[in-house]
């Protein structure tokens, strides 16, 4: 507040001293009048016909007149370069309160204010507006590797890009980060225009940009959106973009889509599962399942896979398929897992030691440099033998950091866990991954275990899978055992271990102790959890099925 009372003061005090050095200008030259031409008559005379020369007196009060007029000129001048300069500070302050200054694009609330006044202008015009809401794929892997100053670069390209796809008389806006927004209006009844600008736009920015001297590859996701379907204002015009958006990337990023009103049923049910997972992991509501593992070719139970499951206290079970993706999308997957990691372990420890257990691990876990430790210490915790864990990874989770799997994996190897390539034959470097890392198991995708006495393709990848794993003597599990033709074929190609369905149903807490108490499969005199082992996980990690 004081600050803006001495600005006021200040330019009062300015004021004051302009309207001075003014009314003295304007007095100088008045005076100059009166007595410059008395003055200069009676100095010419002097000279020209030897009459008495001018009054002393006012020569100098001439001189003087000439000093203030000459003040009074340089004053005016410095004040006229004043107001040139501040008038052009005024015009940048007011440029960057409605420009991005890295892009020269609007800003969020530039777009919301020439937004509505181009929705009003369609209105009258009886013309639809579009909103686009565009948001670069992949860009903060190029942040991260390359610095912000490339970052920067790109998003100038990008910018550059954007701009050349719109129709002349268009709204372009960077909303912020890698996020930007378009608008224009479109006659109602030629939607198609709308979709060769998307198709123009996500197929130039799926070309290699040159920024800094570097070649780098991004693409776009592209949420669409239309004010004469249901949207009273730009705002909401902008919101259902937006959702549209995340639907684009979610479907695999590179397209567009056109916004509709199940989308935002499915934000809402979405955004409702991930509220209630934040609550639900500390309350202890995710909880292991377990699905058997068969010897093929004794038929022993041999072990399970743990599952997460959430028996939510209102809806029921409800299915990883809905909440794991959530979880891995918000980070929530880490604590998650060693919670579930927790459970097992402990539901475990009076099982038979022949019984091993196989537990998930997220690519989104891979990336924490201190999991190795984290699931050590459940372990710890719990008094579970490492010798009887399984950890499970899946070939996708190790393009990210494969030196840093490395790592994990060579520490949790080190205390006798053992590890298995999931899904194998879905990736795209299996045989290279194979070498790089020492797994101890190959795990055959279910997609190709289900259809095996269909699909001649799918037989051919499942006998070269154990093909593969009998030269490099890593025993193969096949997931997806529905029936007893499948395990039967399994069984006759020389696989080693089996899971599904065929076997039962996947097994709460309750239920496994069950099922082992009939195959007397518990151990007579449990161990005594300690009192550490009681305490609850700060921070767990993940486990699907």
């Amino acid at each position: 507040m004081s600050l803006g009372i001495d600005d006021d003061q200040s330019d009062r005090n300015g004021a004051g001293s302009d309207l001075i050095t003014g009314a003295i200008s304007v007095a100088a030259i008045l005076m100059f009048v009166g007595t410059g031409s008395s003055v200069l008559s009676k100095t010419l005379r002097h000279y020209l016909e030897g009459a008495a020369p001018a009054d002393r007196t006012l020569v100098i009060a001439l001189l003087l007149n000439v000093a203030l007029i000459l003040f009074g000129w340089r004053r005016h001048r410095g004040l006229s370069n004043e107001v040139r300069i501040r008038a052009a500070a005024e015009e940048r302050a007011q440029m960057l309160a409605s420009r991005d200054p890295l892009t020269g694009f609007l800003n969020r609330r530039s777009l919301a204010e020439e937004g509505a006044a181009m929705f009003v202008r369609g209105q009258k015009r009886r013309k639809a507006m579009a909103m686009m809401i565009i948001d670069l794929d992949h860009f903060k892997t190029v942040n991260d590797m390359h610095g912000h100053a490339v970052g920067d670069a790109l998003l100038r390209a990008a910018a550059g890009e954007i701009a050349g796809a719109m129709p002349p008389i268009a709204l372009t806006a960077r909303l912020g980060g890698d996020e930007f927004a378009c608008a224009f209006l479109f006659d109602p009844q030629h939607p198609d225009l709308i979709e060769r600008i998307a198709e123009k736009l996500i197929a130039q920015m799926a070309q290699p940009f040159e920024a800094e001297g570097l070649r780098l590859h991004v693409s776009c996701s592209v949420g669409i959106a239309r004010s004469d379907f249901d949207c009273q204002s730009v705002d909401s015009l902008m919101r259902s973009a937006d959702i549209a958006m995340y639907v684009a990337k979610k479907s695999g990023r590179n397209r567009y889509a056109w916004f509709d009103h199940s989308m935002e049923r499915e934000l809402q049910t979405r955004n409702e599962l991930e509220n209630g997972l934040r609550t639900a992991i500390p309350r202890g509501e995710i909880v292991p399942y377990f699905e058997q593992q068969i010897d093929l070719q004794t038929g022993k139970l041999i072990g399970f896979e743990v599952l997460a499951r959430w028996e939510h206290p209102t809806r029921g079970l409800i299915s990883p398929e809905l909440f794991i993706p959530i979880a891995e999308e918000t980070g929530l997957i880490a604590d998650m897992s060693l919670s579930l990691m927790h459970q097992a372990f402990t539901a475990a420890r009076d099982w038979d030691s022949s019984l091993s257990l196989s537990v998930n691990i997220s690519p989104v876990q891979l990336r924490d440099a201190w999991l190795a430790q984290k699931i050590i210490k459940v372990l710890t915790e719990t008094r579970f033998p490492a010798s009887r864990l399984e950890v499970e990874i899946t070939e996708s989770s190790l393009f990210d950091n494969l030196s840093l799997a490395q790592s994990i994996v060579g520490s949790l190897k080190n205390q006798g866990v053992r590890l298995a390539l999931d899904d194998f034959g879905t990736g795209y470097s299996s045989l290279a991954h194979l070498r790089a890392l020492p797994f101890d198991r190959i795990k055959i995708d279910k997609s190709f275990v289900i259809s095996l006495n269909e699909s001649a393709d799918s037989a051919a990848i499942v006998n070269a899978i154990v093909s593969l794993g009998e030269s490099l003597n890593l025993p193969i599990t096949a997931e997806g055992v529905e029936d007893e033709a499948i395990a039967a074929r399994l069984k006759a190609l020389g696989c080693a271990k089996a899971q599904g369905w065929h076997y039962g149903k996947p097994l709460s807490v309750s239920g496994a102790r069950r099922l082992l108490a009939e195959r007397r499969l518990l151990v007579q005199a449990p161990v005594e959890p300690t009192i550490e082992s009681e305490l609850p996980v700060q921070r767990p990690d993940r486990m699907a099925g």
